[in-house]
């Protein structure tokens, strides 16, 4: 078996063949099928979760606080194709928006996104730290992002080193970490993509990818942001290697900003010049990296029930249209 195949086979991802099968067969059934389920859906959900999390994270993804109406422009959530736009996009906010009228109206940005749109747009990713109140977030492009990981190794069995493997294209803080780390023995640090970056050199030496299991006999895994968040740290975060990275500065529904330095993930500087006294220091006190990895592993679980995933969705949008004056 040649190792792209192998890659392939025994990466850790979710299966896209899975994801597809399931979201096209859902997509093929009828839109009243969902429509005239959604107030008994909600009933449902409602008796079973708990009231105040479910506002919280609601209000958390849609921020809207005033009513705002929509531009002209604005399409009917029934237009959306799947031409044109990301499969995946398309699945993930089919699964949402089957449920309502299809005359309703919306703004959307698919893609990996940070800038803040003039009006109220669903998007998957939006900017921490500034206003975000017209980036409204549903959990889409999730078979690539929201992936679990069963992990049989403890901390103290791990190798006590960092590992960094991704694609740096134009990236320049994935670029300055190799040039420091390339050569580091502490350190595995590679790009797995060859000519991504035209025209601009760095130090890296190239290595093959490696599978999500292969990452885990390292103590620590860098998550490093690409053009939004770093898509690694969900699967980080469910294995008992700790998460390393500076405080994140974008985030998407798995709601990066109220990640903790020191609680949820080892904190280090954004020229990551810090990075060997972390790892020093915690490797001498391995008490509290296990408690790191406990309270990640515990934030990771809230986003593993699918049908309060789905309740939680539907009353983003529901919360959306009724802001909008719809």
């Amino acid at each position: 078996m040649n190792t792209t195949l192998q890659y392939k086979l025994h990466s850790g991802k979710n299966s896209k063949a899975g994801y597809y099968i399931v979201a096209g067969l859902r997509d093929m059934l009828p839109d009243c099928c969902f429509c005239q389920r959604l107030e008994d859906e909600l009933r449902r959900c409602a008796a079973k979760y708990d009231t105040d999390y479910i506002a919280d994270r609601v209000d958390y993804y849609c921020q809207l606080r005033e009513p705002v109406k929509l531009g002209a422009d604005a399409e009917p959530i029934g237009l959306l194709q799947r031409k044109g736009n990301p499969s995946t996009y398309y699945y993930d906010s089919r699964e949402a928006l089957q449920w309502f009228n299809p005359e309703l109206r919306w703004h959307y940005l698919f893609g990996d996104v940070r800038e803040i749109p003039s009006e109220p747009t669903v998007v998957k990713s939006r900017a921490i730290g500034i206003d975000n109140t017209n980036s409204v977030m549903l959990k889409l492009d999730r078979c690539r992002h929201f992936v679990y990981i069963n992990d049989h190794l403890q901390p103290e069995q791990k190798e006590d080193r960092a590992i960094f493997r991704g694609h740096i294209g134009t990236r320049e803080n994935r670029a300055l970490f190799c040039r420091i780390y390339a050569d580091n023995p502490r350190v595995d640090a590679a790009d797995t993509i060859p000519g991504a970056t035209e025209g601009r050199k760095h130090t890296s030496q190239m290595k093959p990818m490696l599978s999500f299991y292969e990452h885990l006999r390292y103590r620590y895994i860098m998550a490093l942001e690409g053009n939004d968040v770093a898509s690694n740290l969900k699967w980080i975060m469910s294995s008992h290697s700790a998460a390393v990275m500076p405080k994140p500065t974008c985030e998407t529904w798995f709601m990066e900003g109220r990640l903790q330095p020191g609680v949820h993930y080892v904190e280090i500087r954004p020229d990551f010049a810090d990075l060997e006294e972390k790892m020093d220091y915690y490797s001498c006190h391995l008490d509290e990296l296990r408690t790191i990895i406990a309270n990640a592993n515990q934030y990771v679980q809230q986003f593993r029930d699918w049908r309060r995933e789905r309740y939680i969705a539907l009353l983003v949008m529901q919360k959306y249209f009724k802001m909008t004056n719809q």
